[in-house]
């Protein structure tokens, strides 16, 4: 039997006017709302993160045509514009916060848009919304040392369940980035299972804490956003991408054997 293949559909912001940090990750909500009816025209069934993984590793079989809607970091536009399109739907999402980040008594700064607040987080988990992780000042995680890195997990997990009264069970790395440390240390906080970025459809062979997204952004266009749906020319829609992303590996390697031998020279 032919491995079944999903989707994962990352977002950002949702805005007609985004900052200028967030646009190019930006969807305006006409935009949004069009993608949305594309989902439902095709006959796909959301699903939240932590019932994806659920169901693979209970074996259970997914539903028919099954994608995952995510939203990362925090926006106020996914409580404005994308909540009531979701509702009209009836579709399953799940909203990675960095919880740093937020408008209210935890806020450390940094947010590079209009952020949601708290009530506004608690309005979208009522409504069905997965309420995961994405750690507490949005760093690199796979930069930090091992106490930050604790730090940034724990945080993050209990404010959520201080805000929410319900502990986080899925989490997004930000940037994507992450080794086998950051892996195992996300798993050792009690999440479990893990988002990455990758560009590529998730497939349960990728492991529970490395699966795989695609990217939305406000350059999506209708017939590209169905070759994403379906898996088709994803390579070459992200061609640039992960030249890049390669690129920026080779520079973040190098600041990691640098540090290194700082630390062992001290």
């Amino acid at each position: 039997m032919a491995e079944v293949r999903v989707p994962i559909l990352m977002y950002h912001s949702v805005a007609g006017g985004p900052s200028e940090a967030t646009r190019a990750l930006s969807v305006a909500p006409e935009a949004f709302a069009t993608q949305m009816g594309l989902v439902a025209g095709l006959g796909m069934t959301p699903l939240t993160t932590a019932e994806l993984a659920e169901r693979w590793r209970d074996g259970r079989p997914l539903p028919p045509r099954p994608v995952l809607i995510t939203f990362d970091d925090g926006y106020e536009g996914v409580h404005r514009h994308a909540l009531p399109v979701l509702a009209r739907h009836g579709f399953a999402a799940t909203l990675f916060v960095s919880t740093g980040w937020l408008r209210g008594p935890h806020d450390t700064g940094g947010g590079p848009d209009t952020m949601l607040d708290w009530a506004q987080v608690r309005e979208l988990a009522a409504a069905g919304v997965e309420i995961g992780g994405h750690s507490h000042s949005h760093p690199q995680l796979d930069q930090v040392d091992d106490d930050a890195l604790r730090t940034e997990l724990t945080r993050c997990q209990d404010v959520v369940t201080v805000e929410l009264g319900a502990r986080p069970t899925s989490f997004a790395y930000p940037y994507g980035y992450s080794d086998r440390r950051v892996r195992e240390e996300v798993r050792a906080t009690g999440y479990t299972q893990a988002l990455a970025v990758g560009n590529a459809l998730a497939a349960r062979r990728q492991g529970p804490y490395a699966l795989h997204r695609v990217t939305v952004r406000r350059g999506t266009g209708a017939e590209e956003f169905e070759r994403l749906l379906s898996g088709r020319a994803i390579a070459r829609t992200f061609v640039r991408d992960r030249a890049l992303t390669k690129g920026y590996a080779l520079v973040r390697r190098a600041r990691q054997v640098r540090r290194k031998a700082t630390r062992i020279r001290v």
